[in-house]
């Protein structure tokens, strides 16, 4: 600490940062009793290097378009990040994309971190703390969503600069360690990276060799190095983390490379607690101990028993580093916009309202309405038909498939929509192979960066996909899943593609809404809700089969999807229904057929189209009862899917036909014959709840 004493050189204020980062970072977990302080320590040199000298990032603006994006994929290093923001001053963002002026992070938020409302929770979370790019805690979910932020540079780029008017060129960094790379998601995500030369991108691999259970030795040997050549990426490597001088030049080749991503591979070595402790759990995943900190500290030159300590001259070598450099490119970045705007208002205007995720005017016109068919449309059909509408309207929406484009009918096929490729970076139809763990951290990244990106699968692929769609949800942001082939339809693809359990999983993840959409008119509307999201991903479940087109003269207009349910048919005389039919999708219409013939028998029956459970949870309790009157007993759920669920809205299993076992192969109406789903069993099961009900 002598150095403080009298101006201190720089490579003496490198030092003195560095160390108060690990410093920083120790001190939290051990008042935590919490926490991983080996990473934050060992990467200290990295983090402080590529923030004050590389990242071009303005701490009073961290939400300006063009910034360079920093993730810390191995999420569970939080301290280092959260020693990062408070060090640079990093300022608060409001919801209203407003900058208040204060600390993201003060001293007293480190001093609690992981305690409740803290804003250092123990992993980082995107939208809880500003100047944090995306939540990460699942290893490998960071990297994955950082090639998401790198396509969309990509794309923004080619979109909205023009001559002489460079809006976009961010970079994309990452940090990563060995759980990251041992996760399958980090292969898709950097076999697609290299495969799109996103030359943007550049992870930081801290080779430490620790996992929790030990060294990486147990169960990790490969050749990293040589597996990312194969994936054709740029590798370089630092043999001490500690190297400041390495480390620059580092960057600086990941900086001039024009056709690869770029992976830099730091040897270093974690902290390993008190020399007596052989528990490497402990020295990973645990405090040190107050005797080691004193120790470690003393070792740094530091006052043993100072706690939180940031000495003098750290916060202004910041200022004049990371905060210099990066209020000078955003101030040029803004004023580059004003110009840009008098030559280019429709894209400026664009521009705006793609980072305020607003929609642009006109957004929803010419959206298809489908004629009364009783053959009807499958849903996937209708939504291909949607989607082109809405894409041509709204320009920054854009999105593929895992492979299956041609199934799912997701492909833009308008004039100008292209595919996004390594040589055209406008293309508006992504191709993410069969991937569809990373399709999903892509669209995160997307939508982080705030196009609005959709993905589509097969619903039964959903289980793969449900990592990234619930870290999503986690961060409140509005991507778009679309799943086709829905239910039991698949036929003879029999079990293992027949979804069962995979709708009742999606409605399980808090702040997802999940569409399953009944004819073709409730696909429309459901793309008209979806598209007014902000702060909610969408699971868009489509079928494979056609749905018959209802007569909207006859039946309730399909905008009741906006509430999430609706009565669609009811009792001629308006009085309270004998029973309550309520499907979602393909099953509408077999409770339609259901309905006519109960109203022929003399019944007063009732359908509710159910395309949403979490719309209608959201309305109020006078609309909820309207739909479903609670003196009103006698109900059936009818969906091809599993029972999970259902008996929130109806009062005994039997009163649901659902799917009870997993699908069989073979074709469509041999299977609805043998799993119930036909109108005699859902007439039959209506009279039966009725009598119990009566008795």
């Amino acid at each position: 600490m002598e150095a403080t004493a009298q101006m201190p050189t720089p490579a003496q204020l490198e030092t003195l940062c560095v160390n108060t980062i690990r410093t920083l970072s120790m001190d939290a977990v051990q008042a935590a009793n919490s926490g991983h302080p080996g990473t934050p320590m060992a990467m200290a040199p990295v983090a402080y290097l590529l923030w004050n000298e590389i990242l071009r990032f303005d701490p009073d603006d961290p939400i300006w378009p063009n910034r360079d994006r920093f993730v810390l994929s191995m999420g569970h290093a939080s301290m280092l990040l959260y020693s990062m923001l408070h060090l640079t001053g990093v300022k608060a963002v409001n919801a209203e994309y407003e900058i208040p002026g204060n600390p993201s992070v003060t001293l007293d938020d480190i001093k609690s971190f992981r305690q409740l409302d803290s804003r250092c929770p123990g992993h980082p979370e995107y939208r809880w703390t500003s100047g944090i790019e995306t939540t990460t805690g699942p290893l490998g979910q960071g990297i994955a969503t950082s090639v998401g932020m790198a396509i969309a540079s990509k794309w923004q780029a080619a979109h909205f600069n023009k001559p002489g008017y460079e809006l976009f060129n961010y970079n994309v960094y990452a940090l990563c360690g060995d759980g990251c790379m041992m996760e399958g998601i980090s292969h898709e995500a950097a076999s697609l990276a290299g495969h799109l030369k996103l030359d943007n991108l550049c992870w930081i691999y801290d080779n430490n060799k620790i996992t929790i259970e030990g060294n990486t030795a147990w169960a990790f040997s490969e050749d990293v190095a040589t597996r990312f050549i194969g994936y054709g990426w740029n590798v370089t490597r630092v043999g001490d983390a500690n190297d400041l001088d390495m480390l620059r030049r580092a960057f600086e080749v990941a900086r001039k490379e024009t056709s690869r991503p770029t992976l830099i591979i730091v040897d270093s070595h974690i902290a390993w607690g008190a020399p007596n402790k052989q528990d490497t759990h402990a020295a990973h995943g645990e405090p040190l101990g107050e005797e080691e900190i004193k120790g470690t500290k003393r070792n740094y030159g530091w006052p043993e028993d100072a706690k939180f300590l940031v000495p003098d001259g750290v916060y202004d070598y910041f200022q004049a580093g990371i905060g210099a450099r990066g209020k000078q490119a955003r101030d040029a970045w803004f004023a580059k916009l004003d110009e840009y705007k008098k030559d280019n208002a429709e894209l400026a205007d664009h521009l705006v309202k793609m980072q305020k995720r607003e929609l642009p005017d006109g957004w929803d016109k010419n959206l298809p309405t489908f004629p009364v068919d009783a053959k009807g449309v499958a849903g996937r059909d209708a939504s291909a038909k949607v989607l082109n509408a809405l894409a041509q309207n709204v320009p920054w929406l854009l999105g593929g498939s895992a492979d299956l484009a041609p199934s799912t009918k997701t492909r833009l096929t308008f004039e100008g929509a292209g595919d996004f490729t390594a040589e055209n970076r406008a293309g508006r139809n992504f191709h993410f192979g069969i991937r569809e763990h990373e399709m999903t951290a892509i669209l995160n990244g997307l939508a982080l960066s705030k196009v609005r990106p959709y993905g589509s699968g097969f619903m039964i692929f959903s289980d793969y996909a449900r990592g990234g769609i619930r870290l999503g949800a986690i961060m409140e942001i509005p991507t778009i899943h679309i799943f086709t082939h829905d239910s039991i339809g698949v036929g003879e693809d029999g079990p293992t593609h027949q979804p069962i359990e995979q709708l009742a999983s999606m409605r399980a993840i808090p702040g997802l809404i999940v569409l399953r959409p009944g004819d073709g008119n409730e696909v429309t509307e459901a793309w008209r809700l979806i598209m007014k999201l902000k702060h909610e991903p969408a699971v868009l479940v489509l079928s494979r089969q056609p749905m018959p087109t209802l007569d909207r003269t006859k039946y309730a207009s399909a905008e009741g999807v906006q509430r999430g349910a609706y009565v669609l048919a009811d009792s001629s005389d308006g009085g309270q229904p004998d029973v309550i039919l309520i499907g979602t999708g393909t099953e509408v219409g077999l409770c339609v057929e259901a309905y006519e013939q109960l109203v022929a028998e003399g019944m007063k029956a009732r359908v509710v189209s159910m395309p949403s459970w979490e719309i209608f949870e959201h309305q109020d309790e006078a609309y909820k009862e309207e739909v479903l009157p609670s003196a009103v007993k006698a109900r059936v759920a009818v969906e091809q899917a599993g029972t999970f669920g259902w008996r929130r809205y109806v009062n005994s299993n039997d009163a649901i036909v659902a799917m009870k076992t997993f699908g069989a192969s073979a074709p469509l109406k041999e299977l609805t014959k043998k799993f119930g789903f036909t109108v005699e069993n859902v007439v039959a099961t209506a009279k039966r709840e009725i009598e119990r009900n009566n008795s």
